[in-house]
């Protein structure tokens, strides 16, 4: 492996167990030093790609995140023509990530932004933009499934709210019930 993918590597292992810490404990009961340890990563590799420190690093695993649900959803999409079927399908694959707590690959984005919007506003800004990329998938989605541009933007941040309060009750449950429930209910909320 050369140098530039080794860096690649370690800064991917920092953003994943810092992601997975924050999403277990919330940004302020995760210390650097901890994602330092269970990375298994020097010091000095987490000022060498995050040189701003925690505040960067949960804004860059925040827009991690951002493009892994995003490429996950429009995999889905290209995939079930149906609006209902297919978001009714992307939020059962969300589902699946949180029968075992400990297994969860990303974190809900809500939770931290619940947490850090009053106190950081680049860490608030990268929840806002990643809310609205996802909601603009929605939205994209539902129109070509007929419906009008203003319902379907509605529509679309009805969808992620309901996403991200599910993936809240999930967490709190340690189940996936919530956002199964939430799927179950995707062909009503989209009834024309």
């Amino acid at each position: 492996m050369n140098d530039k993918n080794a860096k690649r590597e370690t800064r991917d292992k920092i953003i994943k167990t810092a992601s997975r810490l924050f999403q277990l404990q919330g940004y302020h009961a995760t210390g650097l030093n901890q994602i330092l340890t269970e990375s298994e990563t020097p010091k000095g590799s987490l000022y060498y790609h995050f040189p701003n420190g925690k505040e960067q690093l949960a804004i860059e695993a925040v827009n991690n995140m951002k493009d892994f649900v995003q490429a996950k959803t429009e995999k889905i999409f290209k995939e079930i023509a149906e609006p209902d079927k297919a978001i009714q399908f992307s939020i059962t694959e969300v589902a699946k990530e949180f029968n075992k707590v400990e297994d969860i690959t990303g974190f809900p984005v809500g939770l931290l932004a619940a947490e850090t919007a009053l106190m950081s506003e680049p860490l608030r800004k990268a929840c806002q933009q990643a809310f609205e990329t996802w909601e603009d998938t929605y939205t994209k989605k539902l129109i070509q499934g007929g419906f009008p541009e203003e319902t379907a933007k509605e529509l679309g941040m009805v969808i992620n709210s309901m996403i991200e309060g599910g993936i809240l009750r999930s967490l709190t449950n340690k189940d996936s019930t919530p956002l199964l429930l939430i799927a179950k209910q995707i062909p009503i909320l989209l009834k024309k």
